[in-house]
């Protein structure tokens, strides 16, 4: 008889939180590096934490976050709503994919952090799946493959790190029960 550790549900979704979210700090640290590269000349903290003056400024998860809250209180926001929503929507996005990634990995008998790297493959295909009907997005066909690539090499890097937080996260934490098998 062999022993097998395996997450609970529970410390799959909390190691997923927490992977998604260092995930989501590397995504953006690539994005970063990006805008320096190219001239760009703000801190890292002036850039994530940027400015939204107005709705009509305010990233694509904001204006998410903006219209599930709208729609839940039946109120227009005021536009200095706009930054909080908007960051606090990127982040919440992030973890939330983390959990996801979290229970999908979690349930396998030994995640490996490369799992991750199809994972924000996914992440990123769906967003030019949901963010057209929302109209956000145009249909992925009117980008042309730079914008694409440029678009999937951060989600690309938020994968495999949420995989690899998660992997460790997964084979350090006192999250798991035992289970025997014969």
């Amino acid at each position: 008889m062999r022993s097998l550790k395996q997450l609970t549900p529970l410390g799959a979704i909390a190691s997923g939180l927490v992977a998604g979210l260092v995930g989501t700090a590397c995504m953006d640290t690539v994005r970063f590096v990006r805008q320096r590269r190219s001239g760009g000349e703000r801190n890292v903290l002036r850039w994530e934490f940027a400015p939204v003056p107005t709705w009509q400024d305010a990233t694509d998860p904001g204006q998410v976050g903006r219209r599930l809250i709208e729609g839940f209180t039946q109120r227009k926001l005021p536009d200095a709503t706009a930054w909080p929503i908007s960051t606090f929507m990127h982040w919440a996005y992030g973890a939330a994919n983390g959990a996801l990634y979290g229970v999908l990995a979690g349930s396998m008998p030994d995640p490996r952090w490369v799992y991750g790297v199809p994972f924000g493959a996914l992440v990123w295909g769906s967003s030019y799946v949901t963010l057209p009907f929302a109209g956000l997005y145009e249909p992925i066909w009117k980008y042309d493959a730079r914008t694409l690539a440029a678009d999937l090499g951060p989600h690309l890097v938020f994968g495999a790190a949420t995989g690899a937080v998660f992997r460790l996260l997964s084979t350090t934490c006192d999250t798991r029960q035992t289970h025997s098998t014969v």
